[in-house]
């Protein structure tokens, strides 16, 4: 696993239990965050960017300008808006 995605996962993962969710690594460059048997989202190292693979969209990221703390709140916030929209 790349050292970006290790951070990324480090700062993820006291959240996740919030969601229902848990992290699947699929290979050196690449997890998915997975909620039973479904793949909610996936985060995978492209070298220069971060691909976030969500609701069948692809979203880049420099990694150069995105942090793994950044990309944590932008995952963060997205999961959050989801519960939002599922509760009601």
């Amino acid at each position: 696993m790349s050292k970006y995605l290790d951070e990324l996962k480090d700062i993820l993962r006291p959240h996740l239990a919030k969601y229902g969710l848990k992290i699947l690594p699929r290979g050196q460059s690449q997890f998915s965050l997975v909620r039973g048997s479904e793949i909610v989202m996936t985060v995978r190292d492209a070298q220069e960017i971060v691909e976030l693979s969500y609701k069948q969209k692809k979203y880049s990221y420099d990694k150069w300008y995105t942090k793994p703390e950044h990309l944590a709140q932008t995952i963060l916030n997205v999961l959050e808006a989801q519960e939002k929209e599922v509760s009601s």
